[in-house]
């Protein structure tokens, strides 16, 4: 009989994804070139919107912790829209549920995804916050958990982990074997430039990737 996980529950620690998907982390800088080669540069416009988003999170967290669901307003859909996941050949679909099937093990995984960017009804982008009092690393094993279900074998799906201060982006591939990178941590503290640049820059990058795969 299949047994039905929760991902929540199941996927604590990223050996446990390792362990459960055969996943295998690459370290090398040539498999995740995509946080760091070839970055776009950014218009006068895109900085000053950056700019203010940083301010305006930075004034809201100084109250205190902030929500998921306010982490996503002030910081993950400005960072969507301005690279380009919210327009055409690209579609949100929010809170998705995930079913992910280990046929060797008789398992399936459920969970939902907090925002999951389709193209071509293929995962290619996920975001998965969480609350600022967590950890960013929290969300690591999760989020490859569910990359690891892509049903697209053959191409690269990527990610962002977010807890709002601090953003790390994620490569998982299944062909020719099941291996995974992460980018650098990128803060919002970080001082004196905005690193919010960075973590645009390296969406748009993938943006760009991701759609010229989807017209192959």
């Amino acid at each position: 009989m299949t047994r039905s996980l929760a991902i929540a529950n199941t996927i604590t620690s990223v050996r446990d994804v390792e362990t459960r998907f055969s996943l295998h982390e690459n370290d090398n800088l040539g498999f995740f070139p995509e946080w760091h080669e070839n970055l776009p540069e950014l218009t006068q416009s895109d900085r000053q919107t950056l700019d203010r988003i940083r301010t305006s999170y930075l004034y809201n967290s100084a109250a205190g912790n902030l929500t998921e669901a306010t982490v996503n307003l002030l910081l993950v859909s400005p960072l969507l829209y301005l690279a380009g996941f919210c327009d055409p050949p690209f579609r949100l679909q929010a809170e998705a549920a995930v079913d992910i099937s280990v046929t060797e093990r008789d398992e399936v995984y459920r969970g939902r995804i907090d925002i999951l960017v389709l193209q071509n009804r293929f995962w290619l982008a996920i975001v998965e916050s969480k609350q600022t009092r967590f950890s960013v690393s929290t969300a690591i094993p999760q989020a490859l958990a569910y990359m690891a279900g892509n049903p697209d074998g053959d191409r690269s799906v990527f990610g962002l982990v977010t807890n709002g201060d601090h953003f790390v982006f994620l490569k998982a591939v299944r062909q020719p074997t099941p291996e995974y990178s992460l980018s650098t941590d990128f803060s919002i503290y970080a001082k004196p430039e905005n690193q919010l640049y960075d973590v645009l820059q390296v969406l748009k990058r993938i943006a760009g990737v991701v759609a010229a795969e989807g017209d192959r």
